[in-house]
């Protein structure tokens, strides 16, 4: 379908007469170019303090379970040393928010440097949560279906390897981001975004290959190594009796629901930015718009998840709730045992100083 445009006069003069005042001009909708425009004022304030509030959520979440985590007396199971790697891959994650919410309001504000460093940040994390997410099924599956007491010890020492293993393989996945780069919205505009930069070949296939690899290793692999595990994994508690069962079942079908809900409406909408970039579905630049608003919003919900992740891992389960009380009746103990020491020794010293007058 063509598009009819009508161009005002000074226009024309800069055609040089190849099309006349009087002549109407039909275009190619798939060479005309879709000019980025920032979110509305209302569409950037909200979003913003969603951030925010994630933000504020997420780092004392994650430093209550890292902290109870490290400070356990007891033996750090392979899944409390998965829990405490999703943590810190969440927490690292939730840093890099205020710089986005920022740049939701203002732009790009804190250089090229940094537009690399914090991408570089966002997207290895993003791997490397997800991972662990799958690695703690993997461990839950290995201790409900398949326990065995001689394998803790060299499970523990394979937890350790595992975690860096994906740190390193979450790295790498994520190098693609120093192609973004700070750069003016449009020629005409004072505005700077932090976005992909493509100058080493085709764009569009770097685009392809990139999502791909986020699909794959991102959203695919994990889900799948998670439904599997935990279906094994429910199968086998449905064949057990008691209470700790149905508490169990209702964390497994939690977790997954949370997943589902927070990453798959993003790799929905980023399959559909991914046809449209490499043409296998019709340009249209209202749809171009659609999406790439469709793709902050849906990128929000997935960073949701790292709010979410230690109420799911932690607070609902009964041995980390255990150990907190523990590790807080402590610190409680303690406190009133360092002020009793000191009332008692400024006491001696009144009574010291009585003797002496």
């Amino acid at each position: 379908m063509s598009i009819t445009y009508v161009f005002p006069d000074y226009y024309f003069y800069q055609l040089n007469d190849t099309v006349h005042k009087n002549q109407t001009l039909y275009i190619d909708p798939a060479t005309l170019t879709c000019e980025t425009k920032p979110l509305e004022p209302t569409a950037a304030v909200t979003l913003c303090v969603i951030l925010a509030v994630i933000f504020l959520l997420a780092i004392p979440g994650n430093l209550l379970v890292g902290w109870v985590i490290v400070t356990s007396r007891n033996a750090l199971t392979p899944s409390d040393v998965y829990l405490f790697h999703l943590t810190l891959a969440d927490g690292l994650m939730a840093l890099a928010l205020p710089f986005w919410a920022v740049a939701l309001v203002r732009g790009w504000i804190f250089g090229d440097f940094m537009c690399k460093l914090l991408s570089l940040i966002v997207e290895a994390n993003f791997y490397t949560s997800i991972i662990f997410l799958a690695c703690i099924s993997v461990d839950r599956y290995l201790v409900i279906v398949r326990a065995s007491e001689t394998l803790k010890n060299r499970q523990r020492m394979c937890s350790r390897l595992l975690c860096a293993a994906v740190w390193a393989l979450g790295l790498a996945l994520g190098l693609p981001a120093l192609f973004n780069e700070a750069s003016r919205l449009s020629k005409d505009s004072h505005r700077v975004i932090c976005s992909e930069s493509y100058d080493i070949g085709s764009a569009s296939s770097w685009r392809f290959v990139i999502n791909g690899f986020r699909h794959i290793f991102g959203f695919l692999l994990p889900l799948g190594v998670m439904v599997v595990c935990y279906s094994i994994t429910m199968a086998r508690l449905m064949r057990t009796r008691g209470f700790q069962k149905h508490r169990a079942m209702k964390v497994i079908v939690a977790v997954v629901i949370a997943f589902l809900l927070c990453w798959m409406p993003y790799h929905i909408v980023m399959m559909v930015d991914t046809l449209l970039r490499a043409d296998v579905v019709q340009f249209d630049c209202a749809v171009r718009m659609s999406v790439n608003l469709a793709l902050v919003a849906t990128n929000i919900l997935a960073l949701l998840h790292s709010c979410i992740n230690p109420v799911l891992y932690a607070f609902v389960g009964e041995k980390f709730r255990k150990n907190m009380m523990l590790l807080f009746h402590r610190k409680v103990r303690k406190e009133l045992a360092s002020s009793f020491k000191f009332s008692r020794s400024t006491s001696q010293t009144s009574e010291g100083n009585r003797a002496v007058f």
